[in-house]
């Protein structure tokens, strides 16, 4: 009976170091290759979300032009697309 307390002991202490090594390698994994590739798709995403403000306001832009200048066509355009949305709404 003396020899269960230190197998279960030994199979413990065995445990706990590969826990151990385990949660290194993973630690070193998320340093070396997660982290940098969430890095770099941050830096994509804020590049493409610049890119698009940017055209949205440029858009927005030209509109606001294009009603300045043709304030009668723009009133007509948006009756028409109100007067469309509403057929569609009524099927």
């Amino acid at each position: 009976m003396s020899t269960a307390p230190n197998s279960q002991g030994t199979f413990g202490s065995d445990a706990l170091a590969e826990i151990a090594a385990l949660r290194a390698t993973v630690e070193s994994l998320m340093a070396e290759r997660v982290t940098p590739a969430i890095d770099a798709a941050t830096e994509r995403a804020e590049a493409a979300v610049k890119c698009t403000t940017d055209e949205i306001r440029h858009q927005a832009s030209r509109v606001s032009d294009a009603v300045r200048e043709q304030p009668f066509m723009a009133l007509g355009l948006a009756a028409a697309f109100g007067f469309v949305v509403a057929a569609l709404m009524r099927r």
